[in-house]
């Protein structure tokens, strides 16, 4: 995991913090969402992602007059031999990148849905296995810009982490300038980990321990959340299960079988931010600083 980490990071300077959080959607068997502007490297952190796995890769953009059989495939007819088959579409790898998912109509977002929650795909009564492992990477840009649809919030709700890649740091922003930009590294990046041994990784989450009292500090924050005066909906049950297993693939990057309460903590805004709705509205950098102050109001168990 941590030279999968360090591969990424060769690519995405000067932004581990991010780079962890990916990889811990990854690990945990969930799905990553990357909302920031234009032009801060939201496609090449997933590119360089996918590029460090010996998977397959598929790469949609989303445009405003794709169509869900764009994404999932279609049935095709066969004259010579009088029959239908389905031709499968970019849906069917086992890393696949959605960029600017937002500027895709409703219909064509929740396409998705099905295949991120259960790993399947129906397309005429006829249900797919997609491969495994399965991972969504998508990316989006702010609500505010010109060509967005909104995500439904039970599209939002299947992915695991939210994330802003936000701008570089003064020297990261120079010596990338110096080196003339990251398309020679990404050209160049090389895989280092394979399938076997990412769902070896997954698995190894699943069995991380987790105290009692660790998840009773998570169902309060849940409970926090919905009693809120800040929030007209609060933490569901999946998203609480999501905060669960991000905390245990946090747990295993560090190195540990067990969860402690910061895994909880430095993940909440992440996991959670994006699946709570707001009475006013909010811009996704206010969300998670609501989120974090309304953890830091939960009392953490010793």
């Amino acid at each position: 995991m941590q030279a999968l980490e360090d591969n990424v990071c060769s690519v995405v300077r000067g932004k581990r913090p991010v780079v962890r959080q990916a990889l811990i959607a990854l690990a945990a068997r969930g799905h990553l969402l990357i909302e920031d502007v234009p032009g801060v490297g939201k496609t090449i952190l997933a590119q360089a992602l996918a590029r460090s796995l010996a998977v397959e890769f598929q790469r949609v953009q989303f445009t405003s007059d794709l169509l869900p059989s764009d994404v999932l495939g279609v049935q095709v007819y066969r004259r010579s031999e009088e029959r239908f088959e389905f031709e499968r579409g970019p849906i069917f790898a086992s890393v696949v990148l959605g960029d600017e998912i937002n500027r895709a109509t409703p219909k064509t977002q929740s396409a998705l849905l099905e295949a991120m929650a259960e790993g399947f795909v129906t397309v005429d009564r006829d249900r797919h296995a997609l491969p495994q492992p399965f991972f969504v990477l998508a990316t989006q840009n702010p609500l505010e810009h010109q060509g967005t649809f909104p995500l439904p919030e039970s599209q939002l709700d299947r992915f695991l982490i939210s994330l802003e890649i936000g701008y570089p740091k003064r020297q990261d922003e120079r010596d990338l300038l110096l080196s003339g930009g990251v398309e020679d590294a990404l050209a160049s990046l090389e895989p280092v980990m394979g399938a076997a041994e990412l769902m070896a990784i997954q698995r190894a989450v699943r069995a991380v321990h987790v105290e009692a009292k660790l998840a009773d500090f998570m169902v309060s924050i849940a409970e926090a959340s919905r009693t809120s005066a800040h929030l007209s909906l609060g933490v569901s049950t999946r998203g609480l299960q999501g905060l669960y297993r991000a905390a245990q693939a946090s747990a295993l990057f560090d190195g540990r079988q067990y969860a402690v309460p910061d895994d909880v903590v430095r993940l909440a805004p992440a996991v959670l931010s994006h699946r709570v709705a707001f009475r006013r509205p909010t811009d996704t950098k206010t969300a998670r600083t609501l989120l974090r102050k309304l953890v830091e109001g939960v009392a953490v168990p010793v």
